[in-house]
């Protein structure tokens, strides 16, 4: 299935849309070299323009609904956005399981990076100290800016993906008493993998510390319900699981924390206390939003909660994982995640040992039929990843599969079996 920039012509019926590519006979009966767009409103169509999808931890591939909402200009101070940004706010809090009306939500401008520093500068006291739990960049990333920030920090440092555990935890914390927070990534996508959020609110919650944590790539798709998990604040963006597109992201917290907060922030426009109380004194936002990709992101959220919300939408991604997984490893791929820490945002992949096989060379191959994949972040072996969240389903994620399989015969690539030593590497997980 070649990736071509326009779209030669449709065919269709009363039962399905049929796509023909440049390249491919209109009549073709090869499943996997077309697509079967379902007359169903609830299908996911194509991307409208022909563009390559992107099997990313976000940004991601998004709904043409989505696009289309970025068409108008809008008066970031008019009481039709301020609506707009009133609307935002009450649907994410939905997605918490907020019954007692405990959280609120306060949207950041800049990407989901500038969301995690407002985070850590404004719930973290000056004087305090943060226990890091750290299995890859994300993590590594907290401490880097803890660093800026000047806040007191120490660090668990499980190595490339390794999960940091809630005895582990409840260690470092009867260690060391001065420790105020503890900070976490949801899902580490560097290697995929998802951490054991709920055993470590436990652990530092138990100890009577206080969670932040950071669900940038998981909130929306995998459950993060403030009456099973808690915790006092936690961060996200628009462009992941929600399907938005970058522009801002948002803290959620206890509305006690948020308070706590004032003057405590390092920046004049990271300052979560000050953006919130203007919010709900105003209804706008301090400094120039990103009026059409929150006007977008209602669309996403909107959409989000018509597929079933956070169930409907983490159906469909594990569902794209499996059939993604499953294929991949027919061809002989190996994940760097046994099934159980495999998340279903992100997938790791060793790279084949194959002398022929070049990743460079494997990235531009799947390009050319319809696919951006992601390098690899391990220094423990070479490896690359595959997304499963975005507007794609299973008919997508097979299609993923075939061009992969192509890919490696246009390579002369007869073995996808990874080095020997990156297999060893895995068995200490399971260990």
């Amino acid at each position: 299935m070649h990736y071509i920039e326009k779209i030669d012509d449709k065919i269709s019926n009363n039962d399905f849309t049929y796509v023909k590519f440049v390249g491919y006979s209109a009549t073709s009966t090869t499943a996997d070299r077309k697509y079967l767009m379902s007359q169903d409103a609830n299908k996911i169509a194509l991307p409208h323009m022909g563009e390559p999808y992107l099997l990313t931890p976000g940004p991601l591939t998004t709904s043409y609904g989505v696009k289309q909402a970025m068409l108008r200009d809008w008066g970031s101070w008019d009481d039709e956005f301020r609506a707009v940004t009133s609307e935002v706010r009450k649907l994410l809090l939905e997605l918490t399981g907020d019954t007692d009306g405990v959280l609120d939500c306060v949207p950041m401008q800049g990407s989901g990076t500038f969301s995690v520093e407002a985070l850590l500068g404004s719930f973290v006291p000056r004087n305090g100290k943060v226990l890091v739990l750290s299995n890859g960049a994300y993590g590594a990333r907290a401490v880097e800016t803890l660093e800026y920030l000047g806040r007191d920090h120490v660090v668990i440092d499980k190595g490339d993906y390794m999960p940091p555990r809630g005895d582990e935890v409840t260690a470092a914390l009867i260690a060391d008493p001065d420790i105020t927070h503890v900070v976490v990534v949801h899902c580490e996508t560097s290697s995929g993998i998802l951490n054991p959020v709920a055993e470590i609110s436990e652990a530092v919650y138990a100890q009577g510390r206080k969670l932040l944590i950071d669900s940038m790539s998981a909130f929306g798709a995998i459950p993060l319900n403030i009456n099973e998990i808690r915790y006092d604040a936690m961060v996200s963006s628009a462009n992941k699981c929600i399907e938005g597109v970058p522009g801002f992201g948002f803290i959620i917290a206890r509305k006690d924390e948020l308070q706590a907060a004032k003057g405590r922030s390092h920046s004049l426009s990271l300052d979560v206390h000050a953006q919130w109380a203007h919010m709900n004194k105003t209804g706008q936002w301090r400094f120039t939003p990103p009026t059409h990709v929150v006007v977008a992101f209602l669309e996403a959220l909107r959409a989000h909660k018509a597929e079933g919300g956070v169930a409907g939408r983490g159906a469909r991604y594990a569902n794209n994982r499996d059939v993604m997984v499953a294929g991949m490893r027919e061809l002989g791929f190996e994940t760097l995640l046994k099934d159980r820490w495999l998340s279903s945002i992100i997938v790791t992949f060793f790279c084949p040992a194959h002398p022929a096989f070049e990743f460079e060379r494997f990235y531009g191959l799947m390009k050319t039929k319809g696919f951006i994949i992601y390098p690899g972040k391990l220094t423990v072996a070479d490896s690359f990843r595959i997304g499963c969240i975005g507007q794609m389903d299973g008919d997508v994620m097979r299609a993923v599969v075939t061009a992969a399989g192509e890919t490696l015969n246009e390579m002369g690539v007869d073995s996808a079996t990874p080095p020997e030593f990156a297999l060893k590497e895995r068995a200490k997980l399971a260990a």
